[in-house]
């Protein structure tokens, strides 16, 4: 009887460690790839003092996003779930697209209790670096599905050019 419960005490223990290695090895490549898409949400006093349960909430959440060349372009592609697209503003000065906004906080009920509560709210800006200069008067802008979608079209045909000297 003492053999099976050391033995059920190692196979409990190595399980323990497995799920820790798992849950670490998340955090870490979190971390890694997600490096500027941590983003934080400030609130203003008005929105505190009108709404208490955004006090409660989070001010950090991940706006994901990934970064594409072509040979024509390239796309910005940033995740911004509950947002309209009015409320998402871009600018791009040289190689950094500057991407703000404000996602408003909307309650169906005000005497309801959260349980969960992982979603942000309030105002926000996050900075892309861009590969290459782009031609600022040619970009394009849409949202669909919570994806703001921006084309940047490339600067000039090639990305490099030899210079000789004389």
């Amino acid at each position: 009887m003492l053999d099976s419960l050391k033995e059920a005490g190692k196979h409990i223990g190595h399980e323990i460690g497995r799920a820790w290695e798992h849950l670490s090895e998340g955090w870490r490549e979190l971390l890694s790839r997600s490096n500027n898409a941590l983003t934080h949400f400030a609130r203003s006093k008005e929105e505190q003092t009108q709404t208490p349960a955004l006090a409660s909430f989070p001010r950090w959440s991940l706006l994901a996003g990934e970064v594409e060349e072509t040979e024509k372009e390239v796309v910005v592609r940033v995740e911004v779930p509950g947002m309209e697209k009015e409320d998402c503003r871009i600018m791009i000065e040289g190689n950094m697209l500057n991407l703000s906004g404000e996602k408003h906080f909307e309650r169906e009920t005000l005497d309801s209790t959260y349980h969960v509560m992982e979603r942000a709210y309030g105002a926000f800006q996050r900075s892309i670096p861009l590969p290459l200069n782009v031609d600022t008067d040619k970009a394009e802008a849409s949202y669909k599905n919570g994806v703001l979608t921006v084309r940047l079209p490339k600067v000039g045909g090639k990305s490099a050019k030899s210079i000789p000297v004389s």
